[in-house]
């Protein structure tokens, strides 16, 4: 898949719970994404600030915007949340593989904490494309929940908080277990604890989405390199983020 760097400029920026923040890009960098599940690499650097961009999963997309979610979790996301309306950002767009097997009847779209923005998109791809849908959301409290009422616009939605403060308590897994939910394919990305338990509870028919520490984001640096069943090793900015279920090794 073709890549782009360019300027995308902030048109809007919320914060929907407690320092995570939504915000939308607008530029022609846009038109180069091509499914669900691809990320970006945003440069937010100067002689003050951190060297590295950051990786960032879409949200949503079309041809002229990009809508991302992030949570502040250090001085690099700090400074994203304090940009401004009208501000430019040097980005990488276009990056990895997403979800690109879409064919089936029956599908979940399960999201755990941050791994929930990507599945939004991806739910309003396979609608469109007839496909059932039902959305699993995972976070650890009531407090942390987002972008609930957006999924249930668009698709069955049930929720899992670890606290019991919403929905089902416990994980996922007890959602998808107590509806006694049927799918011919499962897509999802959140923690590796989440994704690990997922494969040992459905090992043949999901798509996974990892996250990885990355340096470069377009398979340069080897940073974000891990061992895979069908060969010694896969970057996860490049064969990744998505991984078919059958090749992942669940550690411990």
């Amino acid at each position: 898949m073709k890549n782009y760097q360019g300027i995308m400029t902030i048109i809007s920026k919320r914060e929907l719970v407690k320092d995570v923040y939504e915000m939308v890009l607008e530029g022609e960098g846009a038109s180069f994404i091509q499914a669900a599940g691809q990320f970006i690499n945003i440069k937010i650097n100067d002689a003050l600030q951190p060297y590295l961009r950051r990786p960032m999963s879409i949200c949503d997309y079309d041809k002229n915007h990009i809508k991302i979610i992030f949570k502040v979790v250090g001085e690099g996301t700090k400074i994203l949340s304090q940009k401004q309306i009208n501000d430019q950002l040097d980005c990488l767009i276009g990056l990895g593989n997403g979800f690109i097997d879409l064919d089936c009847q029956k599908a979940v779209v399960i999201g755990g904490g941050l791994g929930v923005p990507p599945m939004y998109k991806l739910a309003k791809d396979l609608i469109q494309k007839g496909i059932e849908v039902t959305a699993v959301l995972g976070f650890n409290s009531q407090k942390d929940v987002f972008y609930k009422e957006e999924f249930e616009e668009i698709c069955s939605t049930y929720i899992a908080t670890m606290d019991g403060t919403m929905g089902t308590k416990g994980t996922v897994i007890d959602v998808l277990k107590e509806k006694q939910m049927e799918f011919d394919k499962y897509y999802t990305c959140g923690p590796e604890k989440m994704l690990d338990a997922l494969v040992l509870s459905y090992p043949d028919n999901g798509y996974l989405s990892f996250e990885a520490r990355m340096g470069c984001g377009f398979g340069a640096c080897m940073g974000c390199s891990c061992q895979v069943k069908t060969k010694p090793y896969k970057r996860i900015c490049v064969e990744g983020p998505v991984l078919h279920s059958s090749e992942v090794i669940v550690n411990g």
